[in-house]
């Protein structure tokens, strides 16, 4: 399906005449050689950037979006890929450009910020010496000219300090500081286009708030045109004029982006925008949410219920936790001497009842992975009180410790890792059933069957293997791994955040299905304050290792109170297009470090509450 591209030309005042697009893709098909035939997955794409315009390219995992972008910049493996059609840059056909000519143009005519900006910058050269060299490459500087131009562009990016952080090294920048770093080397050399795919996914919320009203504020002093890989719909509402929705390779949908958010065509299109979560679209819901679900091939919405609330507060809650402290010795010189500690988590105290969701959420170094690995015990907590079920997890010995974990199961981040490659699923589900001696090979069997089909597989992948399955279903496996000994609390580590929006929603909707059906309670980890929202029933704020707020959903929602609570739902994209000039103007700052130097007092803190249930630390 081939979609013509909606352009928005711009027109010289001064002159009259209508702007030229600085990008124009004509029928761009792109192909890869698998298995000595070719495969095509980017078919006949076409669209226009034109000066100062930011065009969005959306989709999720394996639509084709990022690789329509590295075959503009002509990054792929020539021996193994095959781009057709016509890249025209500044009047410039890219597909036609030798590999020398190539050089020059990337970073002189367009640049590039990836993902993961660790893996772009070499962690042995300094950060001044990686961004002066593609200024004494590309703009014939001087090394003491190219060190005052790479300071002002660290400052333009706003690196604190930059000139005394010149000579630091990647490792010793937090990944928010990496990608303005990133940003400032794409900026080196003045670049008219400005390719940046998927640039604010990895970051916390607050930090990803920040590069997007960086990039438009960069992007209105340069006139630069933007061209957005994303999947996050947030994200384009906020930053694209215009957007291009991908589908297996195609698009199949272009348009304005206000036209696309609230009259969208495509079933695709609509399915992306219902599975997207709304901060405070949860208002009068007492209890969480699902996701609508929307066929892809029809179009039409599926509304679920709401979740009933089953949560009994008068009787005794199942997990408390009492002044959870967890810190990590930092040791150096020659004799390892101990030299401070890393707060992770500090006097914590919460309870969980029986078939609630208490959401922990935070930014990256807050202590709230920690704090639900201390409680499983992954981690040795220093002091304070973990009572599962009336038993004080802390004080039991390793034999009496994997007895209680039947009661208490995690999942993690990323399944992929915590799925053993050389098992198959359904072994892999079977595993903990049999080792905890809970029957039979034929009832473990049996169960991992049952299980696969209660989150939405099929009792035909028993015998697959993790690499055969996509990300949304090797959660799903890590789901049903952690139901395999019928626990009474599951601690869900990020279990959603590196899931595509509408595989998301699917994994959230399943979440709340096995909570009513199994009567679960989650310790909920997150740091996206849209999902937290819908799937809780309360909410602990976590800044520095401490609870610095928490209370029922909607008190904490919509009444913030703490004014880290207030930042974290301030720095939340709305996919709204009425508010993409709108800049949040976050104060440019990272989380302050939870290090401590030896003989560090830990000051008392008080708590007030607002409501009932509702405490916020003074």
């Amino acid at each position: 399906m081939t979609v013509n591209p909606v352009t928005a030309p711009s027109t010289n005042h001064s002159s009259g005449e209508t702007a030229k697009p600085v990008l124009s893709v004509e029928g761009l098909t792109t192909s890869f050689l698998v298995d000595g035939s070719w495969k095509s997955v980017v078919r006949d794409v076409s669209f226009e950037v034109m000066p100062g315009e930011t065009v969005a390219i959306v989709g999720e995992s394996g639509s084709g979006k990022s690789v329509t972008s590295l075959s503009v910049m002509r990054l792929l493996a020539k021996a193994t890929s095959r781009i057709e059609g016509n890249v025209i840059l500044n009047g410039k056909n890219l597909l036609s450009r030798s590999d020398r000519q190539m050089r020059d143009i990337r970073g002189n005519d367009v640049a590039m910020i990836f993902q993961e900006p660790m893996t772009s910058l070499n962690p042995i050269f300094t950060i001044g010496r990686q961004i002066s060299e593609a200024l004494t490459c590309h703009r014939a500087m001087t090394p003491a000219e190219a060190r005052a131009e790479t300071i002002r562009l660290l400052e333009k990016v706003r690196i604190p300090n930059a000139a005394a952080r010149f000579d630091e090294y990647p490792h010793q920048f937090s990944g928010g500081m990496r990608q303005r770093v990133m940003i400032a080397m794409a900026l080196a050399s003045r670049p008219k286009l400005l390719i940046a795919d998927e640039p604010t996914t990895a970051l916390d919320v607050t930090i990803q708030g920040q590069i997007l009203d960086l990039i438009k504020v960069l992007q209105e002093e340069e006139g630069m045109a933007v061209l957005f890989i994303t999947h996050d719909m947030g994200v384009v509402a906020e930053i694209s004029d215009r957007t291009i929705v991908m589908y297996r390779g195609e698009a199949v949908e272009s348009g304005l982006t206000a036209d696309i958010f609230h009259r969208g065509k495509h079933p695709y299109t609509r399915a992306l925008l219902s599975a997207v979560p709304r901060l405070g679209s949860m208002k009068g819901q007492h209890w969480p949410l699902r996701f609508p679900i929307v066929d892809i091939q029809t179009g039409e919405t599926t509304v679920p219920a709401p979740v009933a609330d089953t949560v009994d507060r008068r009787k005794t809650p199942i997990l408390e936790v009492r002044n959870l402290t967890t810190r990590f010795d930092i040791r150096s010189g020659l004799f390892s001497r101990k030299t401070g500690a890393v707060h992770a988590v500090e006097n914590v105290s919460f309870d969980l009842f029986q078939g609630e969701t208490l959401s922990l959420v935070g930014e990256s170094g807050c202590g709230k992975s920690t704090t639900g690995r201390s409680i499983t015990r992954l981690v040795q907590p220093n002091s304070g009180e973990v009572i599962l079920d009336g038993t004080n997890v802390l004080s039991l010995d390793q034999i009496a410790l994997r007895t209680m974990r039947k009661s208490i199961q995690m999942i993690f981040q990323d399944p992929f890792a915590s799925l053993n490659p050389r098992m198959s699923v359904g072994a892999t589900i079977a595993e903990p059933f049999i080792v905890h001696r809970l029957g039979t090979q034929k009832q473990a069997r049996e169960k991992a069957v049952d299980l696969l089909e209660r989150v939405g597989l099929s009792a035909d992948m028993f015998s697959r293997y993790p690499h055969e399955f996509s990300g949304g279903q090797r959660q799903r496996i890590a789901i049903a791994r952690a139901l395999s000994l019928d626990p009474k609390v599951i601690v869900a580590d990020e279990s959603v955040s590196a899931l595509d929006v509408s595989i998301k929603a699917q994994v959230v909707n399943l979440l709340l299905d096995l909570q009513q059906d199994f009567n679960l309670s989650f310790l909920f980890i997150s740091h996206d304050m849209a999902v937290v929202e819908r799937v809780s029933h309360r909410v602990a704020v976590m800044y520095l290792g401490e609870i610095v707020e928490i209370g029922p959903r909607a008190a904490v929602f919509d009444n913030p109170q703490h004014a880290y609570t207030k930042t974290l739902m301030n720095a939340v994209p709305v996919p709204d297009p009425a508010r993409r000039a709108i800049k949040r103007n976050t104060v440019i700052s990272e989380l302050k470090s939870p290090v401590r130097p030896v003989g560090y007092k830990v000051p008392q803190r008080d708590y007030v509450e607002v409501t009932k249930g509702h405490f916020v630390q003074r």
